[in-house]
C-alpha cells in the first residue's frame, strides 16, 4: 500500500506528546505543528491512528493543496474537482471550516461555498445535487484556509476520537478524554507503580490510566469511525487491526479513585463498567480531607474543581487542604495538578518541579508537577537527591501569573479609557464680540516677517538651533552638561566643545 499524507489534530500543548505517539506506532515524516502533527503512511497506520492514539481528537487525509484569496476563488477550484472519486450522488455528505486569514472573515461562509460546488458539481453531471447532512453525513470534508494557502481533507474519524465510547454519565464540567490521557502520558505514567485521583468525578483519569496501564486501545469501544463508509474501506484490514490484542498486558497495581460526592462515585463506576474496567479500578467515596497515607511509591494527577462543582468561596479552602495532605500523607511520590488560577495554585504552599501550559477547553491551565519528600528541601538535596525539571516550562508567556497579569493591565486600560471618554468635557466659550484667541504660531500673511519659535535671532547668536540629548528647552539661557563617554568622568560642556 502507498503512502499518503494525513494530518492528526489535538489540543495545544499536546503536539509533542502525539509526535511520540505517531513515531511509535510507526508514523513516517512527522512534523509537529499548531495543534496538529502532520504525518504520512498507508490505509493500515490511518485506521491504527484512529483506534490507537490517545491524544488525537481526528485524523484528516488531505486530498488537494490550493492558494485563494477569495470565497469565488474557493467555489470555482472546488466545482472544478471530481468529487465521484470520492462519493456519489446518493451519498450524504459535511463540510467543516477552519480559516485563519484576513481575506476569509467568517469559516461558516466557506463552508457554505465548498457545500454549494460540490452540489452543483454534481447537478452539472448528474442533474441532481447530493443532500448535505449535519447530524450524521456518509462522508465528511475539512477545508483548512491560512492566510491563501488552502487544504481539502476527507475526515477520517467522524465524531471526534475523544468521544471513546465508555462515558455513561457524566457530571457537570466533565474532563475531555483525550486531555486526560494526555495529563497522563505527559506526566510518563504506564503502570510503573500505583495510581490514584483524589477527585476523580465521573472517573475520567482513572479509567484513562487503567487503559494506558493494561496498554488498551481508546478505541476498542466506538461504535464506528467515518471511513467505513469510504469506497475503499477495507473491511478485513480494519478487523484484524481491531482484534489485535497481543501488546495488551497485566497490570498489578492498584488504582484508585476518590470523590467525596456519591453521585460522582456513581457515574466513575458505570463508566468504568462500560469500559470493561470495573475490576481494574477501585472507586470509592472519601473527602480530600480524609485521605490517607500512601503505603509505597504512588502517582497522583487529579483535575480539582476551578468553581464548576464548588462555591468560590469554598474552592481556595480546597487547595489549602491538597497541599497539607500532600506533605504530610503522599511523601516518596509525585502527583499533578491542572487548574486555572494561578491564586489557587499559591494555596497548595508547595513549589512544583514542572509547569506545563495546557487548555482544558477554551480555559487557559497549567500542569503542575510536585515532587514530596520527607523534611526540608535543602536537607533532600544535601542527600543527593533533585528535583526532575525535565518538563519545566520554557518561557514565562505561557505561566498563567504572567497571563492574569497582561489581563489585569488591559481590563485597566480599558476602563481608564472609558473613564476619559464619559469624563464631563470643559464648554467651549466663545470670546465677548466674537473675536477669535490670538494664535502666534498660526500662518501669517506674506508681507509678515514669519519666525518659528525658538529660531529667532537672540536664541541663535548663543545657542545652537538643534536639541542635543542633553538639552531641553528650558536648558535654553543655562549651561547644559553632559558626561563625554570617552573622556574618563570629565565634564564638558557646549562652551568647551566650540
Amino acid at each position: 500500500m502507498a503512502d499518503f499524507e494525513m494530518i492528526a489534530k489535538t489540543f495545544q500543548g499536546l503536539e509533542e506528546i502525539l509526535a511520540r505517539e505517531l513515531t511509535e506506532l510507526g508514523a513516517n515524516n512527522v512534523v509537529i505543528g499548531n495543534r496538529m502533527v502532520s504525518f504520512t503512511g498507508d490505509k493500515a497506520l490511518m485506521y491504527k491512528a484512529n483506534f490507537h492514539l490517545r491524544t488525537a481528537i481526528r485524523i484528516l487525509k488531505p486530498f488537494r493543496h490550493f492558494h485563494a484569496s477569495r470565497a469565488d476563488e474557493v467555489y470555482d477550484i472546488c466545482r472544478a474537482i471530481d468529487w465521484k472519486d470520492y462519493m456519489d450522488v446518493n451519498t450524504s455528505f459535511s463540510v467543516d471550516a477552519v480559516v485563519n486569514s484576513e481575506d476569509f472573515r467568517h469559516s461558516k461562509f466557506v463552508a457554505y461555498k465548498v457545500k454549494d460546488a460540490i452540489a452543483d458539481s454534481f447537478r452539472d453531471s448528474e442533474g441532481k445535487r447530493p443532500n448535505v447532512s449535519v447530524a450524521n453525513p456518509d462522508i465528511m470534508f475539512h477545508i483548512h484556509i491560512s492566510n491563501e494557502d488552502c487544504s481539502l481533507s476527507l475526515d477520517s474519524s467522524g465524531e471526534s476520537l475523544h468521544r471513546r465510547g465508555y462515558r455513561q454519565d457524566t457530571l457537570e464540567a466533565p474532563l475531555n478524554e483525550v486531555l486526560a490521557a494526555g495529563m497522563l502520558l505527559i506526566a510518563k505514567w504506564n503502570g510503573q507503580c500505583d495510581f490514584i485521583d483524589p477527585m476523580c468525578g465521573s472517573g475520567t483519569i482513572p479509567i484513562e490510566a487503567a487503559l494506558i496501564a493494561r496498554n488498551m486501545a481508546p478505541g476498542l469501544f466506538r461504535s464506528r469511525y467515518a471511513f467505513e463508509k469510504w469506497t475503499d474501506f477495507d473491511k478485513n484490514l480494519f478487523e484484524t487491526i481491531y482484534n489485535d490484542d497481543s501488546d495488551e498486558r497485566p497490570f498489578e497495581g492498584t488504582i484508585s479513585g476518590f470523590d467525596k460526592d456519591p453521585k460522582a462515585i456513581l457515574a466513575a463506576r458505570r463508566n468504568a463498567k462500560a469500559a470493561g474496567l470495573a475490576d481494574s479500578i477501585h472507586f470509592e467515596v472519601r473527602d480530600i480531607r480524609n485521605f490517607e497515607p500512601v503505603k509505597s511509591k504512588t502517582l497522583m494527577v487529579t483535575n480539582p474543581p476551578y468553581g464548576e462543582r464548588l462555591k468560590e468561596g469554598d474552592i481556595p479552602e480546597l487547595y489549602a487542604t491538597l497541599g497539607e495532605r500532600l506533605k504530610h500523607a503522599f511523601s516518596g511520590s509525585e502527583a499533578w495538578v491542572i487548574c486555572n488560577h494561578y491564586e489557587y495554585f499559591d494555596k497548595i504552599g508547595l513549589k512544583p518541579s514542572a509547569k506545563v501550559p495546557l487548555y482544558n477547553g477554551a480555559l487557559p491551565c497549567e500542569f503542575r508537577k510536585y515532587e514530596l519528600f520527607d523534611g526540608r528541601y535543602n536537607a533532600f538535596r544535601s542527600e543527593g537527591e533533585k528535583l526532575d525539571k525535565e518538563n519545566s516550562s520554557t518561557r514565562r508567556g505561557s505561566t498563567l501569573r504572567h497571563k492574569a497579569a497582561q489581563e489585569e493591565k488591559k481590563h485597566k486600560r480599558e476602563s481608564e479609557g472609558a473613564e476619559k471618554e464619559n469624563s464631563p468635557r470643559k464648554p467651549f466659550r466663545r470670546r465677548e464680540g466674537g473675536e477669535k484667541r490670538h494664535n502666534p504660531y498660526s500662518a501669517r500673511e506674506e508681507s509678515d516677517t514669519h519666525r518659528k519659535p525658538y529660531r529667532n535671532k537672540e536664541v541663535s547668536d548663543s545657542h545652537p538651533r538643534t536639541f542635543s540629548k542633553g538639552i531641553s528647552r528650558k536648558g535654553y539661557g543655562t549651561s547644559a552638561k553632559r558626561t563625554d563617554r570617552k573622556s574618563s568622568g570629565k565634564i564638558r560642556t557646549n562652551k568647551d566643545r566650540k
